[in-house]
């Protein structure tokens, strides 16, 4: 495949998980691609693993990382995928610091990279892909503020897309919004205390949910958004394990077109 020949990509949690399948289906595509994460020892793999990948070891809610990873790559897209893994407890069992934990990496490494691609600005044609989640749209009562920080990011979407029209920048900016997996560590993690809490078993869960979604179909979405001209009106998408369904914003809520 060679649909994305000549355009640098940067992934942001990009060694494992949803990250990881991101990776590997855009440097599929042709595209040259860096992957960012703070394991050290989680990209020495992925180097290992997919020929041609390029790694950067930081934590990216860092306030000079988005500055200077984007002016030193010029990414043409930008995936940030990159989350903290919330405490799995009811709120009242939390301290502050743990229900404000994925603020504190998801939404802050959204403020910090959207904002950057705004002011440096991204080359014309670039796309910003968010992962939002969707406990965003219904709640989760077992994640702290996740469900909020995810919906903050899906707004946030939305904000960086007004500005960018408004300044007409033409850089576009999209919201993911995957289902739960149970082939990610944060999806195991979900569907053990979902199930636990609904008293049925994992397996049952599991049913419920019906189709799993993978990295790898996610990895397929992210090309699909990039190149089929199906996706190219929107700016949120949902993602399952059936496929991708675009997500419109004309009331209060957000729904399924």
């Amino acid at each position: 495949m060679s649909q994305l020949n000549g355009k640098i990509a940067l992934v942001t949690g990009g060694s494992r998980g949803f990250g990881r399948g991101i990776v590997e289906a855009l440097t599929a595509s042709g595209a040259t691609v860096y992957a960012l994460a703070r394991d050290a020892g989680n990209l020495d793999q992925l180097e290992r693993e997919v020929k041609g990948v390029h790694t950067y070891a930081a934590d990216v809610a860092g306030p000079q990382v988005a500055p200077r990873l984007l002016h030193e790559i010029c990414p043409d897209i930008l995936v940030l995928n990159a989350g903290a893994t919330p405490r799995a407890l009811p709120i009242h069992e939390l301290t502050w610091e743990e229900f404000g934990r994925v603020w504190e990496t998801d939404v802050k490494a959204t403020f910090h990279f959207g904002k950057e691609a705004l002011l440096m600005p991204m080359k014309p044609g670039s796309t910003v892909m968010i992962m939002s989640s969707t406990a965003a749209i219904g709640g989760s009562p077992l994640g702290g503020s996740y469900a909020g920080a995810k919906r903050m990011q899906w707004f946030m979407a939305q904000y960086f897309q007004e500005e960018s029209t408004r300044l007409e920048l033409g850089i576009r900016f999209l919201a993911i919004v995957p289902t739960l997996s149970p082939q990610t560590d944060l999806g195991r993690l979900g569907v053990a205390t979902s199930a636990a809490r609904q008293g049925v078993t994992e397996q049952a869960f599991l049913q419920r949910l019906g189709t799993p979604l993978t990295p790898e179909k996610v990895g397929h979405g992210v090309v699909a958004l990039l190149t089929d001209q199906a996706y190219q009106v929107g700016n949120a998408f949902r993602f399952s394990g059936k496929g991708i369904e675009s997500l419109r914003r004309d009331s209060p809520l957000w729904y399924l077109s």
